[in-house]
């Protein structure tokens, strides 16, 4: 087979060998402090970075913000200017909320209205961590954050880094994706430059980001819950605390990550069935159309110019995804052939995060 192979974890940034922060399983109720992830480290960034960046925040300006999710492009929360550059810089529809970021759980009642005990119960079990709370909106909050919507998104960040500019800034930072609208979101610092270039002077590099996958975002408003959008933290680790959660309906807040074509590559994306995808390459090679693809096991005869082989497992299949996705995007394919993963809970946000990228 000619063309790029690459087992699982083992290209450029799309590797695992970099260590992380915190323990596997954190965030879904387990304590899995003997598994490989435990003795992952971040990048450490000095005070001298952090103080430039809370300075350039102060100042109006945006910067490239590493957290346990994915990247954010961060701006003050409060000044509807420096929000305003987020939109302009990433391309977003004004109508689309940011998730405000905050530094300590008490902050809630400086962004929010009313703060539900259940919300502090899921706060207390998440924070930091990758969950995402949608309260009523406090009336100083500008319209501007929140898609004009009477509701605000808010989380704290499981990331060293996001927390030190948090804590040294001393307000909340709007902080969406730091990618093009719509397009694939970044998990390392380079993702961020290689997006947005020079418009953003700014960019701390905490190395790759350690979830992979965007929050989950529960909405906690008229004595309901309700998951809005999958990410690591599953519906059963939610209602452990919150009792059952409602189904989402049209009345719903509009969140980040709700439209039907979004992470997605420029390259197209189809969803196959794991059985067919050799069938599937060999068809599409047979028509001169090159792939790429992103498969659970490795190429027998079907020819590719690029072969991924994915993680067994939803958390280190998350975690890699969108770095999986740039490699092969760049792979000079017209196509890219994933997988369908499984059908499982822990599998929930992945098949949210392909099937729109599949729509893109």
């Amino acid at each position: 087979m000619g063309g790029l192979y690459v087992a699982e974890g083992r290209l450029g940034e799309a590797s695992f060998d970099n260590p992380c922060c915190y323990r596997p399983g954190q965030f879904t109720g387990r304590r899995d402090e003997g598994s490989a992830g435990a003795a992952y480290h971040r990048r450490m960034v000095g005070p001298d970075e952090i103080a430039a960046a809370v300075e350039a925040l102060r100042a109006g300006e945006v910067i490239g913000l590493p957290t346990e999710t994915v990247y954010g492009l961060a701006a003050d929360a409060s000044n509807p200017a420096a929000v305003a550059r987020i939109f302009a810089i990433k391309g977003r529809p004004s109508d689309h909320p940011v998730i405000v970021h905050l530094a300590e759980a008490a902050d809630m009642s400086r962004w929010a209205r009313e703060v539900p005990p259940v919300a502090a119960a899921l706060a207390r079990r998440f924070w930091p961590g990758p969950l995402t709370l949608v309260l009523p909106r406090a009336p100083s909050v500008a319209l501007a954050v929140t898609g004009g919507q009477d509701t605000v998104a808010l989380r704290i960040p499981a990331h060293p880094v996001a927390l030190a500019v948090l804590r040294a800034f001393g307000g909340g930072l709007a902080a969406p994706s730091a990618n093009r609208y719509g397009r694939i979101s970044p998990t390392t610092a380079a993702h961020v430059r290689e997006d947005l270039g020079e418009q953003v002077r700014i960019v701390l590099d905490g190395g790759p980001s350690e979830v992979g996958l965007e929050s989950t975002i529960v909405a906690c408003l008229d004595g309901r819950v309700t998951v809005l959008r999958p990410g690591r933290i599953g519906v059963e680790a939610i209602e452990a605390v919150s009792g059952p959660v409602t189904k989402a309906t049209a009345a719903a807040p509009r969140v980040p990550g709700s439209v039907a074509s979004h992470y997605a590559p420029r390259t197209p994306v189809e969803l196959i069935a794991s059985a067919a995808v050799a069938d599937v390459v060999t068809a599409h090679q047979r028509d001169g159309v090159r792939v790429a693809a992103l498969a659970p096991s490795s190429p027998a005869e079907a020819a590719a110019v690029a072969w991924i082989v994915a993680a067994p497992d939803a958390e280190r299949y998350g975690r890699d995804l969108y770095s999986h996705l740039r490699t092969l995007d760049q792979a000079g394919a017209d196509v890219i052939v994933v997988a369908r993963p499984p059908e499982a809970p822990d599998w929930v946000a992945i098949h949210d995060r392909l099937t729109r990228a599949a729509a893109g």
